[in-house]
C-alpha cells in the first residue's frame, strides 16, 4: 500500500470516536451561520483534545487517553441511503487529486526506474469519507450517539423555554418508535446545555444572569456559556484571521454527510439565496415543520435516476462531477469564521474540553461501571469481569464451527437488553476510550457467545474489533490475530452480505498488515475484496494492491504494472476518468521500451481516450500518436481503429485553435536523409526522330563512378575556358541534391526555373494513407535587384504566390507498408533566400477500401477521387543532418555535424537555358562505322546564350566536322549515295596510284597543347539568343571495341551578360551506343630492297595491310567492300598499290581476309612540313570509282581523334627521356632509324539486308605504325594473362641497366642492298674460274655520321653456314673501313669468285656500324634482308 500521513497507531483511534449529538434552537443557528457555518461545523476544527485525558476503569485503575477526538454532528432522522453514500464516496474520490507539483518517488528496481506517486490521498481521503459515513447498525455501538448537545441562544426570549423543547425534542427522536434512526448508545443519554452569546449584539448581563439560572437548574456540569461573534461581519476585510475550517469544508464541502444538515440540496432552487444565506455546501437553512431538524429525508437523498447504473457513461458521474465544480465556484469566495476573532477560538477550544472533562468521559466512565456491574450480576459471579476474564478463557475450549457449517442466521436479532449485547457495549465503549486490553476482553467473550447462538453478524463484528484491539494493546501482548480478520471478512461478504462492513474490515486488516511489512499478504487480502458490484471500490483497493507489489523487499514490479492497469480499468468504468489516465499513465512506464507492443498499444490507446475524455488533448494527441509511429504488431483493422481514432482526436484539437500553428504529424513516416531535391525542368520525352539529351533527371540512380566523372569533364572544360587553370572558387555544377553529394554551400537555382523536392514516404501501418492537398512549406526572403535584403519576410505557403508558386497534390496514396515518393514543385518568380522548411497535407485514411494481400487496391479505389473518411491538416519537418565532421582533432575526438543546405537555395538572376535534341541518333553502330547525325541546339530561356562547348572523354567518337567543313559544299554523288563522306568521282581505268591531298590538324581542333577532348560548337555567329535553335551536323563513329558503350557528353555554355554567382552552365548527356564486330586490319612496313625510287632517293618502303572480315553477320551485313586505303604522315605517302590481283573492286564475305601490299615514298621536301606547321599529307589509293578525300570532314577528323588519343595512351619508350638526361643521344639516334610516323585510314563500305531492304553502311579503320616491322593494329588487342608463376625470393640486385639499343633498332641503322645478275652464264671448261661483279649499296638511315666497316670474309661457325653459301669466296679487299653521311648513299664494287655451277647466296658480307662520336661498335644484323640468290650456269 501507500504511505499514508497517519500512522494506523492514528488512524483506527481516529475512525471510531465519541458521538456527539447537537440539537440547536432558530436563533442559536442563525447566530453559527453569520459565519457561514453550521453548529456542528463551528466546532470542527477543535473537537481533538490538546491535553491528555484521566479517567478510571471498572478497577479503579487510572487509565490515560491521549489525542481524543469527539464527532459532534447534527441529529439526522433518516437513515443515508447507499447510493448518496456512493455518490458521496465517488465525489471524494474524484475531488483529490495528485498535488501539481508533487515530486515522485524514483523506484529503482532491477533495470526499472520508475516515477511512483508515493502517496495517494485520493484513497485517504475515501478510507477516511467511508468511515465517517457508515451508516449506524444495531449489531456495533461504535457510532451510536453517546450524548447531546442542546443548544440555545442568549437572545432569545425564554432560553431555559427553549432548552425545554429542545430536550422534550431529544427525548422524543430517541424514545419514540416512529423514530428508528439515529441509534443511541444508552437509554439515559447525556444531555448538555449550551447558551451560545453573540458578543457583538447581545446583551451580556442577561447571558450571564441566564447562564447563572441554567446552572442552578442543570448544575454546573451539565451546563456552558460560549461567547461567540466578537467581531462584526463588515470588518472582515480589514484584518486576516486564520481559517481553520476551510481543510474540512473543503475537503468535504458536498460529501460529508454533516453538511447536508440543514435542508435537501437544491442548489438550482434555493428560495433564499439572495439574502446570503447559500451556506458554503450550498444548502437551504430553511426550517421545515416548525422544527429544525424533524427531516423528512436524509439529505444525501439522490434522484432516482442518478442511481440508475453504474456504467461508464451513467448519468450520475458526469453530474457528479458537473455539480461539483459548480459548487466549487461558487464557494471559492466565502471567508468562514468572518465574525471570530482568535479569542473565539480559544472559547471553541475551551468549550470542547470542558465538555469532554466534566460532560463526556464522566458519563462514559460511569456507563462502563454499570454495564460491568450489570454483568457481574447477571452472570451471578462474584469478583469483577476483569478478575474472572482469565477463567473464561482458559478453560476448556469448544471447537469453533467453521463458517461454512454454521447455517446462516446472521437474522438473528437480540433484544437491546440481552446480556450478549451488554458485553459488546461494554467493549465498544472501552474501545472508545482507548482502553484495549478491556476491549479485547469483551470482545472476546462476545465473540464466543455470538458464535455460540450461530449470529454470524455480531459474531463477525466482535472477531473484527477484537483482532483490532489485540493489534492496538499497548506493549503488545499478543501477536496480531489475523485469521480473526479473515473470518470476519468472509462472513460479512459471504453469509451476511455486507460489503460494506466486509470493506471496512479490509481496509483496517490492509492498514495492519502493512505496517507490519506484510505487503504479499495485504495485496492478497485487497484483490480479494474487488469484485463487480463496486467499480470505485475494486480501483482504489487494486491500485493498493499494486502500491503493496512495489513496496515489497524486492519489488514485483510487473505486478505493479499490471495491477495498476486493472485499477485502471475500474476507475475507467467508475466514471474517474483523471484516476484511471494516471494509472494507466504509471504502468506505461514499466511496459515502456520492453517490447511489449500490444500492451503498449493497450496502454497507449486507453491513455488517448481518457485524455480525450478529460480534454487533455495534447495528451490525447501523443499517446494515439506513439501507437501509430511505433512498428505495430497489430493487424490491420485494430490499426485502422487506432487511425480513425487518432483523426478523430487531431481534429477535435485543430478545431479548438484553427488560427493557431499546424500541428506536426505523425504519418506517414519520412526519410529526410533520402530527400532530393532537383533544379530544373523535367525532361522532355523523345518526340520521333527527336532525342532529348538525358541530362540530369530524379529518375536516375546515383552513381559516384559516373558523378566524379562529370566533374573531371567540367573541370577540364572550366580549365580550357580559364587558359589551362582551374579558378580556385570553381564548384562542380550540382542540379540534383542527395545524401552523396556536397551539400555544405547554398544551392543556387535560377528564378523562373523550377525547384523539385523529392520526398520519401513510408507508410508503416496495413491501412493505406491518403494524403491529399500535399505540398511544401517553405520560406522566402526576397532581395531587391540592387542586392539589400528586404526587412519583410514572406512566410509559409499562404505567402505570396506572385514570389513562389508551389505545386499541390490533390491526392496522393500510399498503400499498407509501401514506401514511396513525391515530387512537389516549387516555381520561384523572384529572387532572394528559399528555405524549404517541410511538407503540409492532409491525413486520411480510405473508407471501405483495403489493400489485399498487396496486390493493390480492391476495384473502385483508385477510380477519381477517394472517399476519404477524416481527414486532419498537419505538416511534418524535413530536417536533415549533415555529414559528421572528422578533419580536426576536436571534431574526431566529439560528435559534430556539418550543414546540410540543400533545402536552402539562393535564387539568383536569370540565366540561360539550353537544349540539346539528337536527331537521328544511332544506337547500334559496327565498329568503325560513320554515321551522319544532326544535332539541335535550342535556347529556352530568356537570356542570349555563348561560349558553347562540348567536352568528352571520348573525343574520337563524334565530330562536328572541322574548319573546311563548311567552306566545301557537298558532291551531288555524296549527297545522292547519302554518304557521310565528301566524295570525288573517278576515271574508273586510273591505275591504282595515289591521289595526294594535304591538311593540317590544327584545322581539325588538334593543335598543339590543345585538348582535343574539348570541343567548340561551332554556332553561327557563337551567340544563341532566346527562343532560337540551330541545327548542326554530328558524324558518328562506332568504337573500335564491340561491345556497350556509355559515351557521355557534357555541353558547357555561359550567358552573354556575366553573372557574379553562377559563371556557367552545363547540360549532360549519355548516349548508349552498341557496337558489333567489322573488320580487323593489321598493317606491318619494312624496308624496300629497291634502292632508289622514280626521283633516285633512297628510303622506299612497303607496307602490308591484312584486312579480314570477323563479323559473324549478326547486324544482317552481307559483305564489306574496301573502297580506299589511305596514308596519312607527316613525312611518308602511299606512292601506289603493288596488289598482283587484278580484281579491283575488294570483297569480303564473312570470315574472308584479303591482303594488301602499297609501296610508300617520303614526300618531297616541299611537301615534308616543319614539326610545328602539323601538316600531314594525305594519300588515297582507290578500289572504287569515286574517290572519298580523306584530308577532309569527317574522314580527317576521326583520323585525328584516334591520333590524339593514340598519343595520349602511354608509350613503351618514353622511359627512355626520363631515365638520364645525360642519356646518349646515340641510342635516340639509332632507334630513330627504325621509328616509321606513317597512318594508314581504310575506309569501307558494308552491305547490310534489314527488313528486305539494302542498307550502305560505311566506315573508316585507322592503324598508326610506329615501327619498321612491327605488326600494328586496328582494334587494340586483347592481352593473355601471363600464367601464375612460383613465387621467387631474391635480393634485389642493382638493376640500372647500361641502356643498349635492341638488335631490331640497330639492324635498321644502315641499309644495304646488293646488285648483281639474277644469273650469270660462264664457260668453265674455258676458264675455270668465274667472276662475277657485284655491286654493295650502303644506306645511312640516320640523321648522324656513321662508321661502317664492311667484312667479307666467311664466317665458319656452323656447318649449315657452309652449306648455304656454297664455295665461293669475294676477291680483292677482305675488309672495308667508310664513313657515311646523314642520309648518304655509297655504293662498294666487289667482286665474287665461284669454281663450279649451281645456286648460291651473295648475302654474306657483314656490316658493322657506329655511330662516328661513339667507341662502341654496334654490328647490324643481316638475317632480317632478303637472301641475295645468283644462279651460274656453264655454257
Amino acid at each position: 500500500m501507500a504511505q499514508c500521513v497517519q500512522s494506523v497507531q492514528e488512524l483506527i483511534p481516529d475512525s471510531f470516536v465519541p458521538c456527539v449529538a447537537a440539537l440547536c434552537s432558530d436563533e442559536a443557528e442563525r447566530l453559527t451561520r453569520l459565519n457561514h457555518l453550521s453548529f456542528a461545523e463551528l466546532l470542527k476544527p477543535f473537537s481533538r483534545l490538546t491535553s491528555e485525558v484521566h479517567m478510571r476503569d471498572p478497577n479503579n485503575q487510572l487509565h490515560i487517553i491521549k489525542n481524543l477526538k469527539i464527532a459532534v454532528s447534527n441529529i439526522i432522522t433518516q437513515p443515508p441511503q447507499p447510493g448518496a453514500i456512493r455518490k458521496l464516496l465517488n465525489d471524494v474520490v474524484s475531488g483529490s487529486q495528485p498535488a501539481e507539483g508533487l515530486v515522485a518517488n524514483v523506484i529503482t528496481a532491477g533495470d526499472y526506474d520508475l516515477n511512483i506517486s508515493a502517496t495517494t490521498p485520493w484513497f485517504e481521503s475515501y478510507r477516511e469519507t467511508f468511515l465517517q459515513s457508515m451508516p449506524a447498525s444495531d449489531h456495533e455501538f461504535l457510532n451510536h450517539y453517546l450524548a447531546c448537545m442542546l443548544v440555545a441562544s442568549s437572545s432569545e426570549a425564554e432560553p431555559v423555554e427553549q432548552f425545554s423543547k429542545l430536550s422534550q425534542e431529544q427525548h422524543r427522536i430517541q424514545h419514540n418508535s416512529d423514530y428508528s434512526y439515529p441509534k443511541w448508545f444508552i437509554p439515559n443519554t447525556l444531555k448538555y446545555y449550551v447558551l451560545l452569546h453573540d458578543v457583538s449584539a447581545g446583551d451580556e448581563q442577561r447571558a450571564e444572569s441566564i447562564y447563572e439560572e441554567m446552572k442552578q437548574k442543570y448544575g454546573t456540569q451539565g451546563c456552558y456559556l460560549l461567547k461567540i461573534n466578537s467581531r462584526t461581519s463588515n470588518r472582515a476585510s480589514d484584518e486576516q484571521i486564520p481559517d481553520p475550517w476551510s481543510q474540512y469544508l473543503q475537503k468535504n464541502s458536498i460529501q460529508n454527510q454533516e453538511s447536508y444538515e440543514d435542508g435537501p440540496c437544491t442548489i438550482t432552487s434555493n428560495k433564499n439565496s439572495d439574502s446570503n444565506l447559500l451556506s458554503l455546501d450550498g444548502l437551504d437553512n430553511e426550517v421545515k415543520d416548525g422544527l429544525p431538524n424533524n427531516f423528512r429525508a436524509h439529505p444525501l437523498q439522490l434522484d432516482s435516476s442518478s442511481d440508475a447504473s453504474n456504467s461508464i457513461d451513467g448519468p450520475d458521474h458526469v453530474k457528479s462531477a458537473s455539480s461539483l465544480h459548480e459548487t466549487k465556484k461558487a464557494n471559492t469566495g466565502i471567508i468562514h469564521g468572518a465574525c471570530l476573532t482568535l479569542t473565539d477560538h480559544d472559547r471553541i477550544r475551551q468549550f470542547i474540553q470542558e465538555f469532554t472533562f466534566r460532560g463526556l468521559l464522566p458519563h462514559i466512565e460511569k456507563t462502563i461501571r454499570q454495564l460491568n456491574d450489570q454483568l457481574i450480576s447477571r452472570k451471578g459471579l462474584s469478583r469483577s469481569l476483569f478478575s474472572a476474564t482469565k477463567k473464561w478463557f482458559s478453560g476448556s475450549k469448544v471447537p469453533e464451527k467453521s463458517i461454512n457449517e454454521l447455517k446462516n442466521t446472521s437474522g438473528l436479532l437480540y433484544p437491546p437488553e440481552a446480556p450478549e449485547l451488554q458485553i459488546r457495549k461494554m467493549a465498544d465503549l472501552c474501545f472508545l476510550v482507548q482502553h484495549y486490553d478491556l476491549a479485547y476482553s469483551c470482545y472476546h467473550t462476545a465473540k464466543k457467545d455470538f458464535l455460540n447462538d450461530q449470529a454470524m453478524l455480531y459474531a463477525a463484528g466482535a472477531l473484527e474489533m477484537a483482532a483490532v484491539s489485540a493489534f492496538l494493546q499497548p506493549g503488545a501482548p499478543r501477536p496480531y490475530p489475523a485469521h480473526y480478520m479473515d473470518t470476519a471478512i468472509q462472513t460479512y461478504r459471504d453469509i451476511c452480505k455486507n460489503m460494506v462492513l466486509a470493506e471496512r474490515c479490509v481496509l483496517l486488516s490492509a492498514e495492519i498488515l502493512k505496517s507490519q511489512s506484510k505487503y504479499s499478504e495485504a495485496a492478497a487480502l485487497l484483490i480479494r475484496l474487488t469484485s463487480e458490484d463496486s467499480d470505485l471500490r475494486s480501483a482504489l483497493l487494486l491500485e493498493q494492491a499494486a502500491h503493496c507489489f512495489i513496496n515489497m523487499k524486492s519489488p514485483m514490479v510487473r505486478k505493479y504494472a499490471f495491477h495498476m492497469i486493472l485499477a485502471g480499468h475500474r476507475f475507467s468504468k467508475a466514471g474517474q476518468k483523471k484516476h484511471a489516465l494516471r494509472c494507466y499513465c504509471q504502468a506505461m512506464q514499466v511496459y515502456k521500451g520492453k517490447g511489449w507492443s500490444l500492451a503498449e498499444d493497450h496502454i497507449n490507446f486507453t491513455i488517448g481516450r481518457q485524455s480525450y475524455t478529460l480534454r487533455q488533448l495534447d495528451n490525447a494527441v501523443s499517446a494515439f500518436r506513439h501507437i501509430l509511429i511505433n512498428e505495430s504488431k497489430q493487424s490491420a483493422a485494430q490499426q485502422g481503429a487506432f487511425l480513425r481514432e487518432y483523426l478523430y482526436v487531431y481534429k477535435n484539437v485543430s478545431q479548438l485553435s484553427p488560427d493557431g500553428p499546424l500541428p506536426q504529424l505523425p504519418l506517414p513516416y519520412i526519410n529526410s536523409s533520402a530527400t532530393r531535391v532537383f533544379f530544373g525542368h523535367d525532361r522532355r520525352p523523345a518526340d520521333g526522330e527527336k532525342q532529348a539529351a538525358t541530362h540530369v533527371s530524379l529518375d536516375q540512380e546515383y552513381d559516384s563512378e559516373s558523378s566524379q566523372q562529370w566533374r573531371e569533364l567540367e573541370e577540364q572544360v572550366v580549365a580550357v575556358v580559364n587558359r589551362g587553370v582551374v579558378p580556385s572558387n570553381f564548384y562542380p555544377t550540382q542540379y540534383c541534391l542527395n545524401s552523396y553529394s556536397d551539400n555544405s554551400r547554398f544551392p543556387l537555382a535560377v528564378v523562373e526555373e523550377p525547384i523539385t523536392v523529392e520526398v520519401a514516404f513510408r507508410n508503416p501501418l496495413k491501412v493505406p494513407l491518403l494524403l491529399t492537398d500535399l505540398s511544401l512549406l517553405w520560406k522566402f526572403q526576397p532581395k531587391d535587384t540592387s542586392g539589400k535584403d528586404n526587412e519583410e519576410v514572406k512566410e509559409l505557403v499562404t505567402g505570396e504566390p506572385k514570389m513562389i508558386g508551389t505545386e499541390v497534390i490533390s491526392e496522393f496514396l500510399i498503400n499498407s507498408e509501401e514506401s514511396k515518393v513525391a515530387r512537389l514543385k516549387l516555381f520561384p518568380h523572384h529572387i532572394g533566400e528559399l528555405h524549404i522548411l517541410g511538407v503540409v497535407y492532409n491525413l486520411g485514411t480510405i473508407q471501405g477500401c483495403m489493400t489485399v494481400d498487396g496486390i493493390g487496391s480492391l476495384p473502385g479505389c483508385h477510380t477519381g477521387k477517394h472517399s476519404l473518411s477524416m481527414s486532419v491538416r498537419g505538416r511534418q519537418d524535413l530536417e536533415i543532418q549533415g555529414p559528421r565532421l572528422n578533419n580536426t582533432k576536436e571534431e574526431k575526438t566529439s560528435i559534430k555535424y556539418g550543414p546540410d543546405r540543400r533545402l536552402d537555395p539562393i535564387i539568383t538572376e536569370e540565366m540561360p537555358l539550353l537544349e540539346v535534341f539528337f536527331i537521328h541518333f544511332p544506337t547500334g553502330l559496327l565498329c568503325g562505322e560513320i554515321r551522319k547525325a544532326y544535332v539541335e541546339f535550342v535556347n529556352v530561356s530568356k537570356s542570349p546564350l555563348t561560349g558553347l562547348k562540348v567536352v568528352s572523354k571520348r573525343p574520337e567518337f563524334f565530330t562536328f566536322g572541322g574548319n573546311t567543313a563548311v567552306l566545301t559544299p557537298l558532291s551531288p554523288s555524296a549527297s545522292e549515295n547519302c554518304s557521310a563522306y565528301k566524295t570525288v568521282a573517278t576515271d574508273s581505268t586510273a591505275v591504282c596510284t595515289a591521289l595526294i591531298s594535304s591538311a593540317s590538324s590544327v584545322d581539325f581542333g588538334i593543335g598543339i597543347g590543345s585538348q582535343p577532348e574539348v570541343i567548340p560548337v561551332p554556332l553561327p555567329d557563337t551567340v544563341l539568343l532566346p527562343g532560337a535553335s540551330v541545327q548542326l551536323p554530328m558524324w558518328l563513329r562506332g568504337p573500335d571495341e564491340e561491345g556497350v558503350h556509355e559515351i557521355n557528353f557534357l555541353f558547357y555554355y555561359e550567358s552573354v551578360k556575366k553573372q557574379p554567382k553562377i559563371r556557367h552552365r552545363i547540360l549532360r548527356h549519355t548516349a548508349v551506343i552498341c557496337t558489333s564486330r567489322s573488320l580487323n586490319v593489321r598493317a606491318t612496313v619494312c624496308r624496300s630492297n629497291s634502292l632508289e625510287d622514280e626521283e633516285g632517293r633512297g628510303g622506299n618502303m612497303l607496307v602490308f595491310v591484312d584486312v579480314e572480315n570477323t563479323n559473324t553477320s549478326e547486324a544482317g551485313v552481307k559483305e564489306f567492300h574496301i573502297v580506299q586505303v589511305s596514308s596519312s604522315s607527316k613525312h611518308w605517302k602511299f606512292q601506289k598499290s603493288v596488289n598482283l590481283s587484278e580484281n579491283k573492286d575488294a570483297k569480303l564475305a564473312s570470315r574472308e581476309k584479303g591482303k594488301f601490299c602499297f609501296k610508300a615514298i617520303r614526300c618531297k621536301e616541299k611537301e615534308v612540313a616543319t614539326q610545328s606547321s602539323e601538316k600531314y599529307t594525305f594519300a588515297d589509293i582507290i578500289f572504287g570509282n569515286e574517290q572519298i578525300i580523306s584530308s577532309a570532314s569527317p574522314c580527317a577528323d576521326f583520323f585525328y581523334r584516334s591520333l590524339s588519343s593514340e598519343l595520349k595512351k602511354p608509350q613503351a619508350q618514353p622511359s627512355v627521356h626520363t631515365e638520364k638526361q645525360s642519356l646518349e643521344d646515340a641510342v635516340r639516334l639509332i632507334q630513330k632509324c627504325s621509328e616509321v610516323d606513317l597512318n594508314i585510314v581504310v575506309l569501307w563500305k558494308a552491305y547490310v539486308v534489314e527488313d528486305s531492304k539494302q542498307l550502305i553502311l560505311e566506315g573508316q579503320h585507322h592503324v598508326i605504325l610506329h615501327t619498321i616491322g612491327k605488326e600494328a593494329f586496328s582494334c587494340p588487342q586483347k592481352q593473355e594473362p601471363p600464367e601464375m608463376e612460383l613465387l621467387k625470393f631474391f635480393r634485389p640486385e642493382n638493376t640500372t641497366v647500361p641502356l643498349r639499343p635492341s638488335v631490331e633498332q640497330l639492324s635498321n641503322l644502315i641499309k644495304t642492298s646488293l646488285h648483281y645478275p639474277e644469273s650469270f652464264n660462264h664457260p668453265f671448261h674455258q676458264k675455270s674460274l668465274c667472276l662475277v661483279p657485284v655491286t654493295l649499296l650502303l644506306s645511312n638511315c640516320s640523321k648522324a655520321d656513321v662508321d661502317v666497316i664492311v667484312d667479307l670474309r666467311h664466317k665458319t661457325t656452323s656447318p649449315e653456314a657452309l652449306e648455304i653459301h656454297g664455295s665461293f669466296t669475294w676477291l680483292g679487299q677482305t675488309q672495308y673501313k667508310l664513313q657515311l653521311k646523314s642520309q648518304e648513299i655509297h655504293s662498294l664494287q666487289l667482286k665474287a669468285c665461284f669454281v663450279h655451277t649451281g645456286v648460291y647466296n651473295l648475302g654474306t658480307p657483314r656490316v658493322f656500324a657506329k655511330l662516328s662520336d661513339q667507341v662502341t661498335v654496334f654490328e647490324t644484323s643481316q638475317q632480317n634482308s632478303m637472301p641475295a640468290l645468283i644462279i651460274i650456269n656453264n655454257v
